[in-house]
Order: structure tokens, then C-alpha cells, then sequence
């Protein structure tokens, strides 16, 4: 059987069809922030879709189901909560929609679950009944499997580990609260961490090849040239990366205590960096775990692709009406 892997971003929404055994044997995209009509949007959608089946001789019957993986999705209820950074604004009753185009199975959860069930059904978590997947990015989500169940909680939105008040007080994260990882562990975050210790340093003269130079504006930072700064050797962007590792360190290791899983993997651009972050993580991970949890939780990278993960993820949500 094939499935359909839709991934709704914030820019554009990516559609793929996917084998049983994972592999993406078409894709499709459509400009998500174009759309204000959520009809419309799902209309437009099937008709990617069914412009796919067509060029691969199948038909809606030979699908197992159709996944969508969305911010604010919401499990139980097939929709899209009032999702910040989309264009279509309210409750969105994605499932719903899609029903009256497809008589098939319908399953939406949030982009951070599917990026965990994905690793789960297709990636490096295969055959593992206990992980977390932390996904960093804009912002930091992350997905939790117990017992080979994704953790969906009372009201669907269960795992929200990148919320984890971790210094009161602290920074304001665009949840409305203080001190969340997510304002921290980012790529946003790291950026303004490194962006204050420049502050802190007045750093001043020559750069090594490479390296930030201190006539570039905070405003033009991103975490992708910290990234090549620290590999490069920049102590204010492996100091960086050391302070963000232990505070990520520090949410992994609380994670740990309430599901005790056999690995938590991570995956997003900040990650791409390397041992400047991996190192320290893991001994920050290490210097705040609880004993009875040492040496049995492993720290591993996704093992999908990254062009493929979110159509991956999106996919593998079918299994959850198996």
C-alpha cells in the first residue's frame, strides 16, 4: 500500500507519496502563506494529490491513508488549532475537509510528532519502544514514544518539552512565557546568545577567515555562520554552543526522568553543527542525569533525510489508526 505525506509549514506545504518500505516516489509543493481560505487549500491539495496517483497509475483506493503532519495539530480532533503562522486563521478542520475529497483514513497530529513517528516507522528509532525526538529550529518541538505509543496526553497536544521553563524569569519565548528552552535552543535563541556575549566581549580587530566579523550587525547573525564560526574555532561561538548545550543538556536529562527512553534523537539545522554542540551536550546530558539513568539513554541524530523527514513523518502518522 502507499500512503500520502503532507507536511504544512508556515511557507510552503510539501506532499509526497510514499512506499510502504518509506521511499518518496513523488512530491509536490504549494505555497502555504498564499492561502487564506482553508477550503480552498485542502481543494488545491487533492488535486496535487490525485495529479501524482495519476502518474504513478494508482487511484485514491490504493492509498492506506493520508497523514498531515501541521502546527498546532491536534490528534483527537482532526484539526488545526489557531496556528500562529499561517495565513488561515481559526480552527481548521483539516480531517474533516479532506473527507469530503477522500474516503480514506485521515490522520493529523503536530510536525514534532511526526518528525518522532517518522524516526519510528522509517528512520533510527525502528524496533525502539521508549524515545523522545527533540526538533530544533525556528523553535524547539519535540515528540515522545512510551511504550511504542506516541504521547498525546488528554488534550492532544502532549510534549511540548521545548516550553520547559528552565530559568524563571528568563527570556521571553514567543509562547507568552519566560525562560522556556525554546528561547534558549533555538536557532533564534542561539543567535541572540551569541549575539549578547559579542556584546559582553567587545570583541574588536582582524577575524580569522570565516569567522563573524564584529562589523556585521546582530540583525544579520544567523545560526548557520555560528555554526562555520564555531567550527572554525571562534571562542565566542563555542562558547555559544557550550551554554546552549547545557541548558539543552539539562531539558534532555528532566526528559529522561518521567519516560526513561532508550535514546532521545535530535534533529533540525542548529544540530548540523556538529561537536561544537555534541560535545558539551553530551556532557552537560550526562552531569544532570539522575544516576539510576546513566548509560541507558543514548544521544542519537535522525537517520532520515532532511529533505524527506517532515513528508516522512507525515506519512508514518497512518500507522497510528493500525
Amino acid at each position: 500500500m502507499y500512503s500520502i505525506g503532507i507536511d504544512i509549514g508556515g511557507t510552503n506545504t510539501d506532499i509526497g507519496l510514499v512506499t510502504e518500505n518509506g521511499s518518496i516516489i513523488a512530491r509536490r509543493n504549494l505555497p502555504t502563506a498564499s492561502y487564506t481560505d482553508y477550503h480552498l487549500y485542502v481543494k488545491d491539495i487533492m488535486g496535487q494529490i490525485n495529479d501524482m496517483l495519476s502518474g504513478n497509475k494508482l487511484k485514491l483506493g490504493d492509498l492506506s491513508g493520508i497523514g498531515i503532519g501541521a502546527p498546532n495539530g491536534n490528534f483527537y480532533t482532526g484539526c488545526v488549532d489557531y496556528a500562529p503562522n499561517l495565513n488561515m486563521k481559526g480552527l481548521l478542520e483539516f480531517e474533516k475537509e479532506f473527507h469530503k475529497y477522500a474516503d480514506i483514513p485521515v490522520v493529523l497530529s503536530n510536525d514534532a510528532n511526526a518528525a518522532a513517528y517518522g524516526e519510528y516507522v522509517y528512520g533510527g528509532a525502528k524496533g525502539m519502544k521508549h524515545f523522545i525526538m527533540f526538533t530544533l529550529g525556528t523553535g524547539v518541538g519535540s515528540g515522545i514514544v512510551v511504550d511504542g505509543k506516541l504521547v498525546h496526553g488528554s488534550t492532544g497536544a502532549a510534549g511540548e518539552l521545548g516550553h520547559n521553563i528552565l530559568i524563571p524569569g528568563g527570556r521571553q519565548c514567543g509562547c507568552g512565557r519566560q525562560g522556556c528552552l525554546e528561547a534558549y535552543a533555538s536557532a533564534r535563541g542561539i543567535v541572540r546568545t551569541y549575539c549578547e556575549l559579542r556584546a559582553e566581549s567587545k570583541c574588536q580587530g582582524e577575524c580569522q577567515k570565516d569567522w563573524i566579523s564584529p562589523s556585521v550587525p546582530d540583525s544579520e547573525v544567523t545560526s548557520l555562520m555560528i555554526g562555520r564560526a564555531a567550527n572554525a574555532g571562534e571562542p565566542l561561538a563555542l562558547e555559544t554552543y557550550r551554554r546552549t548545550a547545557d541548558l539543552l543538556g539539562l531539558a534532555m536529562a528532566n526528559a529522561v526522568t518521567f519516560s526513561a527512553p532508550e535514546a532521545i534523537f535530535l534533529m533540525g539545522g542548529p544540530t548540523k553543527v556538529g561537536e561544537p554542540l555534541l560535545k558539551p551536550l553530551r556532557e552537560s546530558f550526562d552531569k544532570y542525569m539522575l544516576n539510576i539513568y546513566k548509560g541507558k539513554c543514548r544521544i542519537m541524530m535522525s537517520q532520515l533525510k532532511d529533505n524527506e523527514v517532515a513528508i516522512l513523518g507525515s506519512a508514518a502518522l497512518i500507522h497510528l489508526r493500525k
